[in-house]
């Protein structure tokens, strides 16, 4: 098969899990024998570095001039469609929700959707985000959706009325990422004291004002641990505010950015990864703490329950107490411990790129074949 696979993430990501997934899907299928190239004419994307050159139609630059990215977005569509004339493609597969669509000669179109975050939880989101309209528009358009969970498939179906038919689940792989053997500028402390890991974003549904005072609310835990964030920028006044008032040791809470080989020393060295998130489509976190045997615990909604399994300690998301009780039950206890460890090992030969790329392939294939294409 020929597919072609879109700008859209490319052009807003440099780094991130979605532009990480459309990397590792397209490394997998060119492996499996099939054409995967991707037209992305100026990106900003680093994952695209992992591909060979000749599957990268585009060039990328360091970063985008600031505040460019809408016009970005404009430019690659339009060049993109100059690109793509002629082509026929056995798949087009959208890698985000645009307004238009960029290949009309495509056989077939495939889209990916994530979660319905910005339906779910839209209070979080500027009223002038576009991604509602668009991405009804491009669910619409396309021949056949794959969703990354059945709690995504069974939001998008409800929510946009989307017939079951018409959607696929197909769970993504996860990475052990290369520790670096040292966590810069952090170093010293993190070896003098334990700490709790909390990574992404840290806004709205992704509740961690929860997590600081479910750890504040027990002196054992706001004693004996740190909390690091990773990721997400640094902490904004309100976040600074919080942490004072709660009455955190200075230095106690921490953020760190960095590349995956630092997140690979956090995982490593963490006493527990806590996941408080309200809402997730999928969940890469929790996947890639098991890689690095770092205990698990989690909310028990949405998409957490499908992805971790047994190998997590679960809690309300809006219970702070309860969330105190599974942080507690999983740190103070050397045996639960070393049994989410074991029972992570377990898990993740669930969840592979390679079987992601199987089954996206039989995903094509079925609407070729639906078509009379295949």
């Amino acid at each position: 098969m020929k597919i072609i696979f879109d700008h859209q993430i490319f052009t807003r990501q440099s780094y991130g899990g979605v532009s990480r997934y459309f990397v590792r899907l397209m490394q997998s299928l060119i492996a499996l024998g099939h054409q995967a190239d991707v037209i992305a004419p100026i990106h900003r994307n680093r994952y695209l570095k992992d591909l060979t050159p000749w599957h990268v139609h585009g060039v990328e630059l360091e970063r985008f001039p600031p505040k460019t990215g809408r016009l970005m977005m404009v430019v690659n569509d339009h060049l993109s469609k100059l690109k793509m004339q002629g082509m026929c493609p056995d798949v087009l597969h959208e890698t985000y929700y645009g307004a238009q669509l960029l290949c009309p000669s495509a056989k077939c179109r495939v889209i990916t959707v994530y979660d319905m975050i910005h339906e779910k939880y839209a209070a979080n989101f500027s009223s002038r985000d576009p991604v509602i309209r668009h991405k009804r528009l491009a669910v619409d358009r396309a021949d056949h959706i794959i969703c990354i969970s059945h709690s995504t498939k069974n939001d998008l179906c409800s929510l946009l009325d989307v017939p079951d038919c018409k959607v696929s689940v197909v769970h993504l792989g996860f990475e052990k990422f290369e520790q670096s053997g040292g966590i810069p500028n952090f170093q010293s402390t993190v070896q003098q004291r334990p700490f709790l890991l909390y990574v992404g974003s840290r806004g709205g549904y992704k509740n961690f004002y929860r997590m600081l005072k479910a750890v504040a609310s027990r002196p054992s835990l706001k004693d004996a641990f740190d909390v690091i964030a990773f990721g997400g920028g640094a902490f904004n006044v309100t976040e600074l505010k919080l942490i004072g008032e709660l009455g955190f040791a200075p230095q106690a809470v921490r953020q760190i950015g960095g590349g995956d080989e630092v997140l690979g020393d956090l995982y490593a060295a963490a006493v527990a990864f806590v996941y408080p998130s309200v809402y997730e489509g999928f969940g890469l976190p929790p996947l890639e703490a098991m890689a690095h045997d770092c205990p698990v615990v989690t909310s028990n909604t949405s998409s957490m329950p499908e992805v971790v399994g047994n190998a997590g300690e679960y809690f309300d998301p809006f219970d702070i107490d309860a969330q105190s009780d599974a942080i507690c039950n999983v740190v103070f206890d050397t045996q639960r411990r070393r049994q989410l460890i074991e029972l992570g090992r377990q898990r993740l030969p669930m969840f592979s790129w390679h079987r992601c790329s199987l089954e996206t392939q039989a995903v094509y294939q079925q609407v070729l074949l639906n078509k009379g294409l295949h």
